[in-house]
């Protein structure tokens, strides 16, 4: 490491120290002193200036992080945070906008591989995305945002967006969804770890030497001195460090086994070797791992001393379970503008009337259905949200000025409809309880490996786990059930007991 690198890594190790301790002045004025400031540390300092109320400071750091980085969709969400606190609503729905483009069709951005302990979810920005239209008196619009949200809602954690759309029905403000303070970028571990290191056997002094005035101290032996000096320029050892040919990475990558490694946009990886199954051995922040090569583009950099070292041939990585690495069904639901145009635009042809129909069961859901479709249209769409077999699920609803649930059919389907005020409507679910019935006939696989969970829809597993398979998703994944958990897993993975 260079002596201004090390500066950096230091005071920002520093900088992170004081900020766990709640100083935020004293961590604020050494991360500000950096000479070489990347985009996390200018995301620091907009933290730290935003949790003391120093909003044009915080807008300024923020910028510069964008200006570092322009794909991290933190630094978006932070500033649109600030635009909200300084009532400047047009540029916040901006930016909030921006990080959700940034985010690439994902449900979420884990940072934690890039030293932040945050997760960034699709839906809470989409949360903001309502309150800075609501801000604005777009309420469809923020009532169409915070819809898509609850679609792309998976954990309970998310009860606010229920909140949030109860409070844009009545037009009435929520509040936004914000960093917790603290939540700062810290440098990587080995390399604080190379700021540790200590040098316990010293130097060595020189006692006594052939050569006049010789105040050389280490263990090499000593060289006779020469007049001429070497034409070739010295290749810097950082260069000579350096294994592989260097990549630009073009999209995320988030690991499904050990053997593979988590990348983002914009970082550079050496690849030492490429497979004829698509997948290259790489490296990236001093560890070796997998990553598909159709991820990565060439960087045209010239190293002329590559060209006079001896390339040591780097040592297997074991490939992948199968051949080929799956392919990752298509969600739905990923390009917002699309869907609410497209929403919007149904509405206005044929002048359907909608109603939201907020769904009572072990957690509440909510879906979007036409006034006056057929009982099973409704219980269809209930049960796809729900990942429930049609023949388990009962539906039921409460009379007006009763609270005596009545059982939905097709018959009854008529007077629900009749029961709907201010385009809302409110339906229990009911799951029988003897799941043999209708588990009998489903098939049983056994685990092959071990399967961890990269994503929230996937069903995580250990080897030897018999899962119950629900449906087929396509060639290479299936849906299915284990430990009481509903998720996808790849096809290849299991095996009929």
């Amino acid at each position: 490491m260079t002596m201004s690198f090390v500066n950096t890594i230091r005071e920002w190790d520093e900088g992170v120290a004081l900020a766990d301790k709640r100083d935020w002045a004293a961590a604020l004025r050494v991360l500000s002193k950096i000479l070489d400031i990347n985009s996390k540390i200018f995301f620091n300092i907009g933290c730290l200036h935003l949790i003391i109320q120093e909003l044009d400071a915080a807008e300024k750091a923020f910028d510069n992080s964008i200006r570092k980085d322009e794909h991290l969709a933190i630094s978006f969400f932070q500033r649109g945070i600030t635009f909200y606190k300084k009532q400047k609503f047009e540029e916040c729905l901006s930016d909030f906008q921006k990080a959700w483009t940034e985010l690439r069709g994902n449900q979420l951005i884990d940072y934690k591989p890039l030293g932040l302990r945050y997760k960034l979810y699709a839906c809470e920005i989409l949360h903001n995305v309502a309150l800075a239209q609501a801000q604005l008196g777009q309420w469809e619009k923020a009532q169409e945002s915070l819809l898509v949200a609850l679609s792309l809602k998976t954990e309970s954690k998310h009860g606010h967006i229920d909140q949030a759309l109860e409070s844009v029905l009545k037009q009435k403000l929520f509040e936004p969804v914000e960093i917790e303070e603290g939540v700062l970028f810290r440098p990587g571990k080995h390399y604080v770890a190379e700021l540790e290191k200590k040098d316990y056997l010293g130097k060595a002094k020189v006692v006594a030497s052939i050569v006049p005035s010789d105040d050389f101290s280490g263990f090499a032996p000593l060289q006779p001195q020469v007049e001429e000096v070497p034409t070739r320029q010295k290749v810097p050892e950082v260069l000579r460090a350096l294994e592989g040919e260097p990549h630009s990475v073009l999209y995320e990558f988030l690991p499904e086994t050990p053997e593979e490694l988590a990348v983002l946009p914009g970082n550079i990886v050496f690849v030492l070797q490429k497979g004829t199954d698509n997948w290259a051995s790489v490296v990236f922040n001093g560890k070796k791992g997998l990553v598909p090569y159709n991820f990565l583009e060439p960087l045209e950099i010239t190293l002329s001393s590559k060209q006079e070292q001896e390339v040591t041939p780097c040592k297997a990585i074991p490939a992948p379970p199968g051949e080929e690495p799956p392919s990752r069904p298509e969600r739905t639901a990923l390009d917002h503008s699309q869907d609410l145009s497209a929403m919007k635009t149904s509405n206005e042809d044929d002048k359907t009337q909608f109603c939201i129909v907020k769904v009572q069961f072990k957690y509440s859901i909510a879906i979007r259905s036409a006034i006056g479709v057929p009982y099973t249209t409704v219980l269809q769409q209930i049960c796809k949200k729900l990942k429930l077999p049609i023949q388990t699920v009962t539906l039921s609803y409460k009379k007006a000025e009763s609270d005596e649930r009545v059982i939905a059919d097709e018959i009854e389907m008529e007077n629900i409809w009749r029961s709907v005020e201010s385009g809302r409507l409110t339906l229990w679910c009911d799951v029988s309880k003897d799941k043999e019935n209708w588990s009998h006939g489903l098939n049983k696989m056994v685990a092959l490996h071990s399967f961890e969970a990269s994503c929230p829809e996937d069903l995580e597993f250990c080897q030897g786990d018999v899962i119950t398979v629900l449906s087929k998703v396509n060639e290479e994944w299936l849906e299915g059930q284990c430990n009481g958990k509903v998720g996808i897993f790849p096809a290849r993975f299991v095996d009929k007991v």
